[in-house]
């Protein structure tokens, strides 16, 4: 029965990878549709690049909704998976220690489960200059102001990036199933390449 569980929770975790991954695309597609560049040299032989985002009005609302969502989306969802997550496992513990008062157990989940809470914060904190950029996004005066824009391009990469050290690693759990997952794939591979060969 727990193996058939377990099938059943990796699949509807699969779905939901896919799921997530067609929304994120989905939800920036129309950023390339209607952004363009244009070079542009001038008398001094100054080539200049502007970047001209035409939105109709509709898609302008979309634009400066969607951004800000897909930040503080996943920190509002990690900050209440959090807490649910300590709650239930607090009242599961009040229930086998009666002699222990629950506000204590409470607070002691709290203090073994800080980073649920402290993560979610530092994605936040990686992820606003993607919305700064968004917001303040302006033409470049010369392909030398490039570099800005790239650096506030790759910040933005550093919340997915750090995913693994800020909520695997912390975790015994996660970082067990980790491990588990890591030697599960190293025997598939081997196997498949002794197959072959």
């Amino acid at each position: 029965m727990l193996v058939l569980i377990r099938k059943k929770v990796k699949k509807v975790a699969k779905f939901n990878i896919v799921i997530l991954l067609i929304i994120t695309v989905g939800s920036f597609i129309h950023d390339p549709i209607y952004r363009r560049l244009i070079d542009e040299e001038d008398d001094a032989n100054e080539k200049r690049i502007w970047c001209i985002v035409t939105y109709p009005a509709n898609i302008k609302i979309f634009d400066s909704i969607i951004h800000p969502f897909h930040v503080f989306g996943p920190f509002i969802i990690n900050l209440i998976s959090a807490i649910i997550l300590i709650t239930k496992k607090s009242h599961q513990q009040s229930n086998l220690h009666t002699e222990r008062p629950y506000k204590e157990i409470l607070r002691e989940q709290f203090r073994q489960h800080k980073h649920l809470f402290t993560a979610p914060v530092a994605l936040v904190i990686l992820a606003l200059p993607r919305v700064i950029i968004a917001f303040a996004s302006k033409c470049m005066k010369s392909a030398g102001d490039s570099w800005l824009f790239l650096v506030g391009y790759f910040i933005s990469f550093i919340p997915s990036m750090l995913t693994f050290v800020v909520f695997i690693l912390p975790s015994k759990f996660y970082k067990k199933e980790f491990q588990k997952s890591v030697v599960q794939y190293r025997t598939n591979i081997q196997r498949r390449l002794h197959l072959i060969s």
